[in-house]
């Protein structure tokens, strides 16, 4: 495909966007949480490991440990048993304790609403911040690049680029600020429904209009 300009990507952007719209318009994020402090850890614990995995491990979770205060001043071990399933556990477990007594120790135990407060917290970096501030506080900061939306954006041609904040500075060009959080969960919920890694189902896409990659295989398919 040939080199487009800014203009004609944010134009065929548009046009992805408006389908994927359609396509799922309950789109959400698929973590289960109550609160801006569950969503923080269940975004710790996704990490290498599964939405579905993750929100089995919380609904036990969050049963026992409700505050900042609750994770910062139990033992380690406690925090480790309740997570072991979700992968990196002894690693998960420490930050999540080391950015509670954080939060308790700089921010009254709430969770802060800006992405320098956030990524100062002890296993989080922008994109947890990102799920953090658009999905707890409705605060579109920047665009969630998780490996579905790094994955499609470069089968979309909408980035040449694999590194994630590079990726998402790429797509703050060309999506409406307004729909930044949204945009990530349209392309998640198309990358886990439609556009699978090995498989993707481009004779059915939704967005193959637009998606070189797509084109490119039904032209090889029509032959």
């Amino acid at each position: 495909m040939p080199r487009e300009s800014l203009a004609d990507r944010q134009a065929r952007t548009k046009k992805i966007i408006a389908t994927l719209q359609r396509a799922y318009p309950t789109a959400h994020c698929e973590l289960n949480f109550t609160n801006p402090l569950e969503l923080l850890i269940a975004t710790i614990l996704s990490a290498q490991c599964t939405d579905k995995r993750v929100n089995i491990v919380t609904a036990e979770l969050f049963k026992k440990f409700r505050t900042a205060s609750d994770y910062s001043e139990s033992p380690l071990s406690e925090i480790e048993d309740c997570i072991k399933s979700a992968g990196f556990y002894r690693n998960k477990a420490k930050n999540i304790q080391a950015c509670c007594r954080k939060l308790v120790e700089k921010h009254g135990g709430e969770v802060p609403r800006t992405m320098d407060e956030l990524t100062h917290l002890d296993g989080v970096g922008r994109k947890t911040a990102n799920v953090v501030l658009g999905n707890a506080f409705d605060t579109n900061v920047g665009v969630v690049v998780d490996t579905h939306v790094g994955r499609l954006s470069l089968r979309l041609a909408l980035t040449r680029e694999t590194n994630p904040e590079k990726v998402e500075q790429d797509l703050m060009k060309l999506v409406p600020r307004e729909q930044w959080t949204l945009f990530s969960h349209w392309l998640i919920w198309h990358g886990r429904r439609r556009c699978d890694a090995r498989k993707p189902d481009c004779a059915a896409c939704e967005i193959r209009e637009w998606c070189p990659t797509g084109l490119k295989s039904s032209s090889v398919a029509s032959r």
